[in-house]
C-alpha cells in the first residue's frame, strides 16, 4: 500500500517547551527521516492558506504582458540588470512548462534588502527584486511582504524542530538563517498548447498515472536547499516518490502547507533528513502554486554538524553552493558565468 503524506499540526512549535511540542517534534522528525514530505497546519500566518487570501498573491498573473515584461530577468531581456530575481516566461519546448517570478527578502522593505551583511551591489544573489508598481497591483506588495514574513517564521520553527530531533541545540541553525536570502516564488502552470509543435508523447514529457496518460509540467527533481514550504491552490498535480519508489499525490488541502526537504539539508544532517524527489503532472485546469524556499545567508558557512557517524566534508559558503545549483534550471540558463565563488573549497 502506498505511503501517504502525513498532516501535522505545528502550533506547539511556537510555544514554550511542552510534551505536546515534543510530540510534534517526533512526528516531524519521523516524516523528515522517512518519506521526506509532510503537510503542516495550525501556525501563525495560516490565514493565508485559503482561496481568497492566496488569490491576493496570485493577482500578479493578471498583469498585462507589457507589465510582465518590465519584471523580466536579464537572460530573457538583456536590457535588464537583474539576473537572479524577477520574472521568467513560459518556455514552450521545456518539460517544466511554467511562468512566474522569484522574489527576495527586499519585498519586506529596502531597509532589510541588504541580506547576509554584504552589499547588494557585490553579489547577484542579493540583488533587489523587480516588482510591479503599486498602481498596477494595489496592495500586492504589502500582501507579499506579510506572506514572506509568515513563511520565514514557519521555516525557523521547523529548523529548530529538526535541530531538537537531531539531539542538537535548537538554535544551532539560527545564525546561518538570520538575514537569509529565502525565495518566494509564484508559479502558473497553464495548459500546454497542443498546437505548439512539441511532441509530448515521449517518456520525458508524459507518464501513465492511474491508467491515464498525463503530461509532465514539472520535471522530477529533489530541491537543492533546506526546507520548501508550498501553498497549493486546490488543484492536484504535485507528486512525491515514497520509500518504495511509488509516486503518490500530495493533497492540495486548504489550510496546509506541503513541506519537503532539500539535498543540502540531507547532506548537512548526515542523511538523517531525506530529500525526496517530486514532480508535477498536468491537471485538467490551470495550476498555480506558491513555493517558499527557506534559505540561509549568502555568507553562511556550511560546516559539519556534531552528529555521530556523519560523513565529514570541507566547509563551504551557502552562496557558492546555491549559485552552482540554481543556475542549472532552465529558467536560470545562461547566467552561471555572472558570479564567481566567494571562497574556493579547500582541497
Amino acid at each position: 500500500m502506498a505511503q501517504e503524506i502525513e498532516t501535522i499540526g505545528i502550533a506547539d512549535l511556537f510555544k514554550p517547551p511542552s510534551p505536546a511540542r515534543d510530540r510534534a517534534d517526533t512526528r516531524i522528525m519521523a516524516a523528515a527521516s522517512g518519506i521526506g514530505f509532510m503537510a503542516v497546519r495550525d501556525f501563525p500566518g495560516d490565514h493565508w492558506l485559503t482561496p481568497d487570501r492566496r488569490a491576493q498573491l496570485l493577482r500578479i498573473f493578471a498583469l498585462s504582458e507589457a507589465e510582465k515584461q518590465k519584471l523580466l530577468r536579464w537572460n530573457f531581456d538583456p536590457t535588464r540588470k537583474n539576473v537572479y530575481r524577477g520574472w521568467f516566461p513560459l518556455q514552450p519546448t521545456a518539460v517544466s512548462y511554467k511562468e512566474g517570478i522569484d522574489i527576495g527578502r527586499d519585498i519586506m522593505g529596502p531597509d532589510i534588502a541588504d541580506a547576509g551583511g554584504v552589499s547588494t551591489s557585490d553579489d547577484p544573489l542579493l540583488e533587489p527584486t523587480p516588482l510591479p508598481a503599486e498602481d498596477a497591483l494595489p496592495g500586492w506588495r504589502a500582501a507579499a511582504a506579510d506572506y514572506y514574513r509568515s513563511m520565514e517564521s514557519v521555516g525557523n520553527a521547523l529548523m529548530r524542530s529538526i535541530a531538537r530531533g537531531l539531539g542538537l541545540p535548537e538554535t544551532i541553525f539560527d545564525a546561518c538563517f538570520d538575514g537569509g536570502i529565502s525565495t518566494l516564488r509564484l508559479i502558473r502552470y497553464p495548459l500546454r498548447d497542443a498546437n505548439a509543435g512539441v511532441d509530448t508523447s515521449g517518456p520525458e514529457f508524459s507518464v501513465i498515472h492511474k491508467g491515464e496518460t498525463r503530461t509532465i509540467i514539472g520535471r522530477e527533481h529533489a530541491d537543492s536547499g533546506f526546507v520548501t514550504l508550498l501553498a497549493q491552490d486546490g488543484v492536484e498535480g504535485l507528486q512525491a516518490k515514497n520509500l518504495a519508489g511509488e509516486w503518490i499525490d500530495v493533497p492540495p488541502a486548504n489550510g496546509t502547507l506541503a513541506v519537503n526537504f532539500g539535498q543540502l539539508l540531507e547532506r548537512w544532517t548526515g542523511g538523517r533528513v531525506r530529500a525526496t524527489r517530486h514532480r508535477v503532472i498536468a491537471p485538467k485546469t490551470v495550476r498555480l502554486s506558491i513555493p517558499f524556499f527557506y534559505e540561509p545567508r549568502v555568507d553562511a558557512e556550511i560546516a559539519p554538524l556534531p552528529l555521530k557517524g556523519a560523513e565529514p566534508f570541507e566547509p563551504f559558503l551557502y552562496g557558492d553552493y546555491l549559485w552552482e545549483a540554481a543556475t542549472n534550471f532552465v529558467e536560470m540558463s545562461g547566467i552561471k558565468h555572472l558570479r564567481q565563488p566567494r571562497r574556493a573549497k579547500a582541497s
